[in-house]
């Protein structure tokens, strides 16, 4: 349940957290649909949080939305806590409250939807990871916006 006015549109930002790169979705209470922002690298110097900073200052977010990794069976997965501790941070930053969701398979479906679109001739280039990454984060934020009320 959100905390919001029901009659006000409202942003989220999406995240698909990883230790080499994060995508970047966006969508709004309005269409409930996500589109890719971009993917941030991770490199040696870890999350970019300037970067972060300017996506937030830009899309101004009522809520954060962060995929949670989990193995097939459900189970904490390697990046679990990592993922956790992320969307802890993000609230403790930027003071916009964050959720997690179950992002297995939001890779896999998301590199699907891209092929598709490639195939259709939608898309003119080839499927590269960080297209992945940010197609996942939107995968991520319409599995929260469907299950939300």
């Amino acid at each position: 349940m959100h905390d919001r006015a029901p009659d006000r549109a409202w942003v989220a930002l999406a995240f698909d957290f990883g230790r080499k790169r994060i995508g970047v979705a966006t969508g709004d209470s309005v269409t409930r649909r996500a589109s890719p922002v971009t993917t941030l690298d991770c490199g040696a110097a870890g999350i970019d949080w300037p970067a972060i900073g300017r996506l937030v200052g830009q899309w101004r977010p009522a809520r954060f939305v962060v995929g949670l990794p989990a193995n097939v069976d459900g189970s904490p997965a390697e990046l679990t806590e990592p993922a956790r501790a992320f969307a802890r941070e993000l609230e403790a930053r930027y003071g916009v409250p964050a959720v997690t969701v179950d992002e297995r398979y939001s890779s896999l479906d998301a590199s699907e939807a891209l092929r598709e679109a490639r195939r259709e001739g939608a898309r003119s280039r080839r499927v590269q990871k960080e297209d992945v990454d940010a197609a996942a984060a939107c995968v991520i934020l319409e599995r929260w916006f469907a299950g939300e009320s």
